[in-house]
């Protein structure tokens, strides 16, 4: 168990357990019902992409978070999850989960088994829906895997993001075609390849921008772009860390026969962007 709190766990009296991937507004309705002594107990099950860090959990939800290797635990039946769980936290009143958590060995008990086998309180969340959509993260992953960010978006309560360091690139943008800043992004799951009217983030200042991932005709590797659509210090070190909100899918993936027509789709695509970001901050 891994516990990035400043509570001591001794003192955590709520908790919210789940996986807690992406923190959507389906998640946020299990975060307000925790007191002052609550705290997220994330259980990780999750390997490789994810949709949001640790870190970036605790700094949405403004809660305090324990983190639980779904490995270390998968092989318990549920009342020994309890047991744990009652020995770890001596103060714990207060369970709230969502209407279809399981837990115990191969998912064998429900939500509703958690008062009745712990003895402790627990709050049971209803399904929570937008516009007849039920919140789930698979159903975001759906979503950014088709390009449909603004769905994912309205589920998440706020505009997807990933970050990550930035990198040499070819060098041909500024030369040829429009100059870029190129991110290397191992840890959070990427939406469809194409183009995006963006938000991109260089330390406290967002820029709009137009983004584009996926494989580069000049070369055929794969690439994650951001064109800043304002004035701005080029000089980005490079390591700096860089984030990109997406807003819109502006186009598929495309091969150009040569920059010249790869340059005048690019002016076509910062003018879209231009379009749909017009009212960003």
């Amino acid at each position: 168990m891994n516990i990035f709190t400043t509570t001591a766990k001794n003192k955590i009296k709520s908790l919210a357990i789940g996986s807690f991937d992406g923190l959507h507004l389906g998640h946020q309705k299990l975060i307000n019902l925790l007191d002052e002594f609550g705290a997220m107990l994330i259980i990780d099950k999750f390997r490789g992409r994810k949709l949001c860090t640790h870190k970036e959990k605790q700094i949405l939800s403004k809660k305090q978070i324990v983190n639980l290797d779904f490995e270390s635990i998968k092989n318990l039946d549920g009342k020994e999850f309890l047991d744990f769980l009652k020995k770890e936290f001596v103060s714990l009143e207060c369970i709230i989960v969502g209407y279809d958590f399981c837990f115990g060995k191969n998912k064998a008990y429900k939500a509703k088994d958690i008062e009745k086998l712990s003895g402790i309180k627990t709050i049971i969340v209803d399904e929570f829906c937008i516009d007849g959509l039920s919140v789930h993260t698979s159903l975001i992953k759906e979503f950014l895997a088709k390009g449909k960010i603004e769905k994912a978006n309205l589920l998440l309560g706020r505009n997807y993001s990933i970050k990550g360091k930035h990198v040499k690139g070819q060098g041909l943008g500024s030369k040829e075609l429009y100059a870029t800043l190129n991110l290397k992004c191992d840890n959070y799951v990427l939406p469809k390849e194409g183009v995006y009217a963006t938000l991109t983030q260089i330390k406290d200042k967002i820029y709009k921008s137009v983004s584009f991932l996926g494989l580069r005709s000049s070369d055929g590797k794969f690439a994650i772009e951001s064109h800043i659509l304002e004035e701005f210090n080029q000089n980005v070190a490079l390591g700096e860390i860089i984030e990109i909100q997406f807003i819109f899918f502006l186009r598929e993936n495309c091969k150009f026969q040569d920059l010249i027509q790869l340059k005048k789709q690019i002016s076509k695509d910062i003018q879209m962007a231009k379009n749909y970001l017009k009212d960003s901050k």
